[in-house]
């Protein structure tokens, strides 16, 4: 895919992607719109994303996103769905809805494609790789442009250290971070750095998480009257998951927080024997096979109970 050639005639283009934006979801919308801006300069181009988390400040064009999700584009020429199908659009679903073409471009191997053009590849590492892949004129990438891609691909890849990273995205790594930015900080600042809250809160899930299953999975949960009383936002439970993850002899971690009256996000990571995709495609969610989430109804011991069939469905196969 070439996506100038795509944006080709555009007078209006739009770009969003996921609720609650992630460091992929936040590089690749704002790299692709930095990059549009300078290869399509005769088109009204707005991204349309949920307030980004502090951490991702330092990609440029922050302030010009429409967090409120308002816009007087009747209908965009064309609205490009990035890092997830159209259903998780949230706000922004109305105007791929009503957009004269459109364009959905994915990594998630739960994806099945929901634009009238779609570049869904599962086995890449990031939606943020594949925007730089999509960009035909490399010429007009700029440093700014690769810091938001770099930033993409290193969340994705927990810093290149998944499975998901192969050659090529460290290929395309190294050509990004040869524009002149300080990646080893970005990594920090991004990746790394926790909040004092973060911590507390961080340290709280891993006092009360449980291992069941004779050690293979753990389990943790925060609820929300834990979340009010840290005074902390869905933002800062970003990394507990993986945490989790790297207990000795766990195959599988689970970790959930209240959204509602009965009602958890959860996050699944893998270290390889459980293909947590399957358990979150099952249960209405999705992702990739280390790395999946759902959001379901139920209390904490019923979610942990309906989670672990299927987990443990797994195990035994690879037994």
């Amino acid at each position: 895919m070439n996506i100038c050639e795509e944006a080709k005639g555009a007078e209006t283009i739009g770009i969003s992607g996921h609720v609650r934006p992630d460091g992929d979801c936040v590089g690749s919308a704002m790299g692709l719109y930095l990059y549009l801006k300078k290869a399509c300069p005769e088109s009204r181009m707005q991204v349309f994303l949920e307030k980004p988390a502090e951490i991702f400040s330092s990609i440029a064009g922050l302030d010009e996103i429409h967090a409120d999700f308002s816009t007087d584009v009747e209908a965009f020429d064309l609205f490009i769905a990035l890092d997830t199908s159209k259903e998780r659009l949230g706000g922004a679903e109305k105007y791929f809805d009503e957009a004269k073409k459109t364009v959905n471009i994915d990594h998630h191997i739960s994806n099945k494609g929901s634009g009238d053009v779609n570049y869904i590849m599962p086995k890449a590492s990031s939606t943020s790789e594949l925007i730089y892949n999509v960009i035909e004129d490399k010429a007009l990438i700029d440093e700014e442009i690769a810091k938001a891609l770099y930033i993409g691909m290193m969340h994705d890849t927990g810093v290149f250290q998944y499975s998901n990273t192969s050659p090529d995205t460290l290929k395309a790594a190294a050509e990004l971070i040869s524009y002149g930015f300080d990646f080893s900080r970005l990594i920090d600042e991004t990746f790394y750095e926790k909040t004092y809250i973060q911590n507390q809160i961080l340290g709280r899930a891993l006092l009360e998480s449980i291992l069941f299953m004779d050690g293979r999975c753990v389990v943790s949960m925060v609820d929300k009257k834990t979340m009010d009383f840290y005074r902390a936002v869905p933002a800062d439970l970003e990394g507990i998951v993986n945490q989790l993850r790297n207990t000795r002899g766990v195959e599988c971690a689970i970790f959930m927080y209240q959204t509602n009256v009965l009602e958890y996000k959860v996050s699944l990571r893998s270290n390889g024997k459980v293909d947590v995709a399957k358990v979150a495609e099952f249960f209405g969610g999705g992702g990739h096979v280390r790395a999946a989430g759902v959001t379901m109804p139920g209390t904490f011991h019923d979610i942990v109970n309906n989670l672990s069939g299927r987990i443990a469905e797994q195990l035994r196969e690879k037994e």
